[in-house]
């Protein structure tokens, strides 16, 4: 189950808009997450999408640099920290993963931060659920 499908990816329009006009959003550095639950029924319990701004890295190498590590490092995680307890719950996630980091980090460092994004992720699903 650590793979990474298509269908794990955030492509739909109406969707895309719907996660930035209505969603919830924290900064836990180098990361600005953005997410929301979705009441449709899905195949994975949960899409991402992963963006770097062209305004901050002007090279496509760079970009790519950093959306693969943030790819794999999701991928290694999601299962354990964010796919057993969506499944629990019966609920599909709907997230955005921005760097906003100002230089490019190791993949250890980002390895860290997502698991640390996940385990803030939850605690505000679960704070929004008790409100």
């Amino acid at each position: 189950m650590n793979k990474f499908y298509k269908e794990e990816r955030l492509c739909s329009k109406k969707s895309l808009d719907l996660l930035f006009k209505k969603g919830s959003s924290f900064l836990l550095y180098p990361y600005r997450a953005t997410f929301i639950l979705d009441a449709q029924t899905h195949r994975y319990p949960a899409q991402v999408v992963i963006n770097v701004a062209k305004k901050r890295y002007k090279h496509a190498v760079d970009r790519n640099l950093i959306k693969r590590r943030t790819r794999e490092a999701y991928r290694l995680q999601k299962q354990a920290f964010l796919y057993e307890y969506l499944t629990d719950q019966n609920k599909v996630l709907l997230l955005s993963l921005q760097y906003v980091g100002k230089e490019i980090h190791p993949y250890a460092f980002l390895e860290k931060k997502i698991r640390q994004v996940f385990v803030k992720l939850l605690g505000q699903i679960n704070s929004n659920e008790g409100h």
